[in-house]
């Protein structure tokens, strides 16, 4: 079971999705949930199945005391690389929250400096609710917008691939070249 706090300061976890695709932006969310809150299937949201995230983004929206989105560009991405745009994402959600966090617990192990204090948790998805849960948000966010980008562009089937790079995707960028949503500056075909 995922643990709730690691102090008795108000804690926003943060996480981003879609960092290593090929097309779309990164989203990241950021999530202050209660204290007392607990759910037995909340999870890194790569360990779960779509029903459950759908199920889970709704539960984590109805509970949280705060949860904000932010996304960081193709062209972002472009111009100061995925790392730096995964963490303006995150700062962009941070920054939207309506209660301000007195800790910041972040996904992974970089981060630039915030004006709240911050702590890098590796695989922090898998160890505390509140990065778990905003790994769901923006998942969920991520997932309906490659959707809605596939109805734009069929031909890559990012409704099933989300914009990772799969062999069909990149087969698919073979035969038809690249959007304007895709990513210039990621390898988008092997050598």
């Amino acid at each position: 079971m995922l643990k709730a706090y690691l102090t008795n300061k108000i804690e926003a976890g943060c996480d981003e999705a879609g960092r290593g695709c090929l097309a779309g932006p990164v989203v990241a969310s950021a999530v202050i949930l209660p204290k007392n809150f607990t759910n037995n299937i909340l999870n890194d949201s790569k360990k779960l199945s779509k029903k459950k995230i759908l199920l889970l983004s709704n539960i984590i929206k109805e509970n949280a005391l705060s949860f904000s989105i932010g996304i960081a560009t193709v062209k972002e991405i472009d111009k100061i690389n995925i790392l730096n745009a995964s963490i303006l994402a995150m700062h962009r959600a941070i920054n939207t929250l309506t209660i301000k966090a007195e800790l910041l617990l972040i996904d992974g192990n970089h981060f630039k400096k915030h004006s709240i204090p911050h702590q890098c948790i590796i695989k922090g998805d898998s160890k505390l609710m509140s990065i778990a849960a905003a790994s769901i948000l923006a998942k969920n966010y991520r997932d309906e917008l490659m959707k809605k980008l596939n109805i734009e562009h069929p031909e890559y089937n990012w409704l099933n691939n989300k914009g990772y790079p799969t062999n069909e995707h990149r087969k698919n960028i073979q035969n038809f070249g690249i959007t304007k949503h895709h990513r210039k500056s990621f390898q988008l075909l092997k050598n």
